[in-house]
């Protein structure tokens, strides 16, 4: 159960609309490329066999904290943002929270969502994608 059980579910929703990731590296230039749990990345026919996604294909990236979520939350989250990724999750799953962070900038993002467990949410570039939080946190 758990994220994987939503991230299955998610996957599903996003149908072409964009190509699923996990675990996957994504080029962030200079000379960065972490691998977040999940991407979903703008559709592209070679599927990203060729060349790694940049920042610019990323329509939306998650990733899910256990023993992680600080160093998620003040060392990956500012640095994706500073790249320009439109959107990002962070999953905390001690906390069992989600934290929405949405128009990246310079200093980070500008926008936060903590939406309640009880909600269905969608990134806001794929908003036919609708998960809701009760496939990641079963009431």
């Amino acid at each position: 159960m758990g994220p994987s059980r939503g991230i299955v579910f998610f996957a599903r929703q996003v149908g072409e609309l964009a190509i699923v990731s996990t675990q996957n590296p994504v080029s962030l230039r200079p000379d960065s490329e972490p691998q977040p749990d999940i991407l979903l990345l703008k559709p592209r026919p070679d599927r990203y066999r060729n060349a790694l996604p940049t920042a610019a294909d990323v329509m939306l990236l998650s990733e899910v904290a256990d023993t992680t979520f600080k160093y998620d939350l003040e060392i990956k989250l500012p640095a994706y943002a500073r790249h320009g990724i439109a959107e990002a999750w962070l999953i905390d799953l001690k906390g069992g929270t989600l934290e929405i962070y949405r128009e990246p900038g310079s200093k980070g993002y500008r926008k936060l969502l903590r939406p309640d467990r009880s909600e269905t949410i969608a990134p806001a570039l794929i908003s036919e994608a609708r998960l809701p939080l009760t496939e990641i946190w079963p009431t």
